[in-house]
Order: C-alpha cells, then sequence, then structure tokens
C-alpha cells in the first residue's frame, strides 16, 4: 500500500516554494496518498489476457493532403496590421 508522509510534501512544497498551511498539508497529503494506491491498484491489475494495442477506434492513415489555398486577403493588408515590419515579414522582439 503507498503511503506518503507530511513531512514529504512539505519537503515539496518547500522545493516548489509553495507555502501551504496545515489544513492544505492534511488535504494534499490524503489526496496525493489516494491517487498513489490507486496507481498501485492499476499496477496490480491482471493484464496478461489483454492484447497490445495502439489504435482503440479503428481509424486508419486519417493524414490528407495538404492544399494550397489562396488567400482571400492580400499579404500587404495583412502586415499593415502589424506593429512592425521589415522587408516584408513581421518584425517582432528578441525572445531570448
Amino acid at each position: 500500500m503507498a503511503k506518503i508522509t507530511k513531512n514529504e510534501i512539505q519537503d515539496t512544497s518547500r522545493l516548489a516554494r509553495i507555502e501551504l498551511n496545515d489544513q492544505e498539508l492534511d488535504s494534499i497529503t490524503k489526496d496525493i496518498d489516494n491517487i498513489l494506491n490507486f496507481v498501485e491498484l492499476i499496477n496490480n491489475a491482471n493484464t496478461s489476457q489483454v492484447k497490445p494495442t495502439s489504435q482503440v477506434n479503428g481509424l486508419s492513415d486519417v493524414w490528407r493532403e495538404d492544399e494550397i489555398v489562396k488567400s482571400q486577403v492580400e499579404a500587404s493588408e495583412l502586415l499593415a496590421l502589424a506593429p512592425y515590419t521589415q522587408d516584408g515579414y513581421i518584425k517582432v522582439g528578441k525572445v531570448l
């Protein structure tokens, strides 16, 4: 039977920089313990007679060919809506 302690929850919350009061600590400890017990129950299920599967709904090859469709709006109209443009592209600030 899975068992998680309040100390483990406190240590984890401290590492995650999440402050928990005593009521939250009790509630979360109970919830996580219930989740771990459920996972243990699932892990103990006998699946020896179950065939492995990766596709359960019977679909096969749901891809379609890409189609190039001419836009109803000209590129220049869309670029006019951008706050900054350069050489026909939308200019954005550095991300990193």
